[in-house]
């Protein structure tokens, strides 16, 4: 593989995101059971989907910039979550209220059905603005497909909740569960970026002028 600098491997910074990845997903499991709920019990394949974000997050940015700096990495990553957060908008935007809170907390497991009404919408906004942020960063087919894995990863095991905001009756008393949600979002984002940042500063270099 092509490395960042000369003395640091995409290799390396792949491996800095799974861990990041798996870190990220342990402080979001310690944050929800401290404010919201015990959710410990599913820690495993938390730490296991955070893996995979941090691995597929890494290698699209190493695809898609060649000479990476901090700004550019801690952009990059603002980007993905602010794709979510469009996501949620698009929801809002897309669809009419089917279903209510309580609701949704009397279901035995995820709310399915809704996943599935909202997959049509959900599929088209990842392709849309994977398109996006390939034109932005590389224009070509290597680098759309690298950001629209990246996005295929975070939307499904990340995003699937803010895609079906739009299709729940949420009341003025109960906005603070999505502020909750988006909450979070930022907390595990702001933490892998963070961490991956720290354990590869030697990977991030200067760009030349």
């Amino acid at each position: 593989m092509t490395p960042f600098s000369p003395t640091v491997s995409v290799t390396s910074f792949l491996r800095s995101g799974v861990i990041a990845g798996m870190l990220a997903a342990l402080s979001f499991a310690l944050i929800h059971a401290w404010f919201i709920s015990n959710i410990w019990f599913s820690v495993v394949p938390m730490m296991t989907a955070g893996a995979l974000c941090g691995l597929c997050i890494a290698w699209s940015f190493a695809v898609v910039i060649t000479r990476p700096s901090l700004a550019s990495w801690l952009r990059y990553n603002a980007l993905l979550v602010a794709m979510l957060a469009l996501l949620g908008l698009t929801s809002v935007l897309f669809f009419r209220p089917v279903t209510t809170i309580p609701a949704l907390f009397q279901l035995p497991g995820p709310p399915t059905n809704l996943f599935r009404q909202a997959l049509p919408m959900t599929a088209a906004f990842t392709i849309a603005t994977s398109v996006i942020l390939s034109l932005r960063y590389r224009r070509d087919w290597r680098g759309f497909g690298a950001v629209l894995l990246a996005n295929t990863v975070l939307v499904a095991l990340l995003g699937l909740n803010v895609s079906i905001i739009g299709l729940v009756n949420i009341p003025r008393s109960a906005l603070y569960l999505v502020a909750e949600l988006f909450g979070l979002i930022l907390s595990i984002g702001s933490v892998y970026a963070t961490l991956v940042a720290v354990l590869e500063r030697k990977s991030f270099v200067r760009p030349s002028r």
